[in-house]
């Protein structure tokens, strides 16, 4: 054993339904990807490439713990999203081939403090602080991928539809968007990808408990506090 100067963190890891832990490396989103969204939010979602942005793998919140409102923001928004967990990787993926990386599915949340986020675009400058704090990732157990299609996605807040699609209504598959990501990073076992949004994005507050599910593949549970 090396001998370390400080504790080493622990690893990040996400829950499987059945038993055992998904180990996670890094935590790579994909922006605006189903065409609504897009829209929602000021862009046309037949022009753009798929662009990406990451979390740190300590921001996930898992087995159902609460999240605490996080400090700096006046407009914390949720984003229901499915999750790819990769078993292993690679640079210049065929599209092809993309499939034979994914481990499973998890159903996550992409918290994001819409205030910072919106000053930052602004400003020209980078989303980290919108996207990328503490506790800004909870997420469901993961299931594998072998037979699952996933299905519908949906969002309850406080056991009332916000955001309700399909995730056929990607507008880049995750074989095409595994394949894309793979030409900008090397692409390894553990890594996650939250593949975007569907519109109804709003705004929610301490107390509010946010319940999402895919079908074919589980659900996430979180409260405010």
């Amino acid at each position: 054993m090396p001998d370390h100067v400080i504790t080493p963190s622990a690893q990040a890891t996400v829950p499987v339904a059945g038993g055992g832990s998904f180990p996670v490396r890094r935590i790579y989103c994909v922006g605006r990807n189903y065409a609504e969204h897009a829209r929602e939010m000021g862009h046309d979602p037949d022009r753009e490439l798929p662009f990406f942005f990451m979390k740190p793998a300590d921001t996930l919140v898992t087995g159902g713990a609460d999240m605490p409102y996080p400090p700096m923001t006046q407009d914390l928004h949720h984003e229901i999203e499915l999750v790819v967990g990769l078993k292993s990787g690679g640079s210049d993926i065929p599209e092809a081939e993309a499939m034979a990386h994914v481990w499973g599915y998890a159903v996550g949340l992409d918290m994001t403090r819409r205030d910072l986020q919106g000053e930052a675009k602004k400003a020209g400058r980078p989303w980290d602080m919108g996207k990328g704090f503490d506790h800004s990732a909870p997420i469901g157990a993961m299931i594998p991928a072998m037979g699952v299609m996933p299905g519908a996605i949906e969002l309850m807040v406080n056991g009332a539809v916000r955001q309700s699609s399909n995730v056929s209504k990607l507008i880049w598959s995750i074989p095409e968007t595994i394949a894309y990501l793979s030409k900008l990073v090397r692409l390894e076992a553990g890594d996650l990808i939250f593949t975007g949004t569907p519109e109804g994005v709003a705004a929610c507050v301490k107390g509010d408990v946010l319940e999402g599910k895919v079908e074919g593949v589980g659900a996430v549970r979180v409260k405010l506090v």
